[in-house]
């Protein structure tokens, strides 16, 4: 397991995300062609708990899975050398469970397998933990594909 640490500045470079959807801090963890490990942390200040919900703020799911889902891209990213000018949709999301509310001041263990990557098509398990605790799982698909769309 390598103990390699991508700041936001380098996922920014990896990823084309940003605020208000640009949804992990950190990678903590890396081990090629397996694993990767990111945070993201949960504050009050996030622009969704302001409707979601007034007076009981809890993370929406798909946003959620949308964090899993930037961990696993910045996978799929290191493990192709990068994608230069390409991005990631997903194509399918499969098994996904919620077990528990993530709500301000969590933060967020995203722990993304790589299950495969065939060409322009990679296939990830990813898990999200607070405190220890599985909050959300489930398997997803992507296509890389160029920026500006398949031609």
């Amino acid at each position: 397991m390598s103990e390699e640490i991508i700041n936001i500045e380098e996922i920014m470079n990896i990823i084309p995300h940003r605020y208000p959807l640009l949804l992990v801090d950190r990678i903590v963890e890396y081990t090629k062609g397996e694993q990767i490990v990111g945070i993201k942390n949960v504050t009050i200040n996030e622009g969704f708990f302001q409707g979601h919900f007034p007076g009981k703020p809890v993370m929406p799911g798909v946003l959620i899975i949308e964090a899993m889902a930037q961990v696993g891209g910045v996978l799929a990213v290191k493990e192709t050398g990068g994608i230069g000018n390409n991005v990631l949709y997903f194509i399918n999301i499969d098994k996904a469970k919620f077990r528990k509310p993530v709500v301000p001041g969590d933060q967020l263990r995203i722990v993304a397998d790589l299950l495969y990557l065939r060409r322009n098509i990679c296939k990830i398990k990813a898990r999200a933990y607070v405190a220890g605790n599985v909050v959300c799982q489930a398997e997803f698909s992507s296509m890389i594909v160029p920026k500006d769309g398949p031609k």
